[in-house]
């Protein structure tokens, strides 16, 4: 099975040189990936970029999306690689890019999947990664930072390399991006009325349910069964209070715990 490439964006967070979004887009155009999304650049010189580019990538560029926010350009994508150097408490779950792209070739059949980079001298952080379903790091030699334009090359790489050589299973669409912000936005405020989680200190608890649902990989449908369940219990708060007094809170309960991200 190919990976439909049409379904693949490499999505750009905070790029500081344009060289490097001009050489990312050249790696678009390498490896048939389907577009280029830059997402608040510190600089955005497009003679610059064109520079790095050549001629044989300006299509990609043309076609570039600029956002303002991480969240408005990831929301119509139903599967987001996340790129990290860094393994902690928080980023437990990471795979090689040669795992990642036996997992992406299905998922893409019928997915648009957005292959997340951070910033050159940081990377990304706990809140912009709380948005992937999967992370993935370059084994390296010790020295870990990578030119963001080569670490781009090396995922696009491997994805298209699993999409010519791996036979693998049909994967259905996932919710999107946008479906699943809008479930944890109605899943929080309904745990926090139901006082299983305390409103003042909510990411320690929304963090272990996002990292659970990115492993299941919802689809739409079932998205929609969760905010139902949500409104259902909204409709009986309403109707009847609270289910759980706010003195049963006790030092054990969910929103007790340390601070989030």
């Amino acid at each position: 099975m190919k990976a439909n490439l049409h379904n693949l964006s490499i999505v750009l967070h905070r790029p500081h040189f344009p060289e490097n979004i001009g050489a990312a887009a050249r790696a678009v155009k390498n490896m048939g990936m389907g577009q280029l999304i830059v997402v608040h650049p510190v600089d955005c010189d497009l003679t610059r970029i064109l520079k790095m580019a050549t001629h044989a990538a300006e299509d990609v560029v043309a076609g570039m999306e600029v956002h303002d926010e991480l969240c408005d350009a990831l929301a119509p994508y139903q599967y987001i690689v996340g790129t990290t150097a860094r393994i902690g408490s928080h980023r437990q779950t990471v795979r090689s890019p040669r795992r990642v792209a036996q997992e992406v070739v299905p998922v893409s059949q019928n997915n648009r999947v957005a292959l997340l980079f951070g910033p050159e001298d940081r990377g990304l952080t706990n809140r912009e990664l709380k948005y992937c379903h999967t992370l993935v790091t370059i084994p390296t030699a010790g020295f870990t930072s990578l030119n963001l334009a080569q670490a781009v090359m090396v995922v696009a790489y491997e994805i298209f390399l699993a999409s010519i050589q791996d036979t693998t299973p049909f994967v259905p669409r996932f919710a999107s991006s946008h479906e699943l912000q809008g479930m944890y936005d109605h899943l929080q405020a309904t745990l926090a009325k139901i006082h299983f989680m305390n409103p003042e200190n909510p990411d320690y608890w929304m963090n272990s349910i996002r990292r659970f649902v990115n492993r299941l990989g919802l689809q739409a449908r079932e998205v929609k069964v969760i905010r139902g369940i949500c409104r259902q219990l909204d409709w009986y708060c309403h109707t009847h209070g609270s289910l759980l007094p706010e003195s049963k809170l006790g030092p054990g309960s969910p929103g007790k715990g340390p601070e989030g991200d």
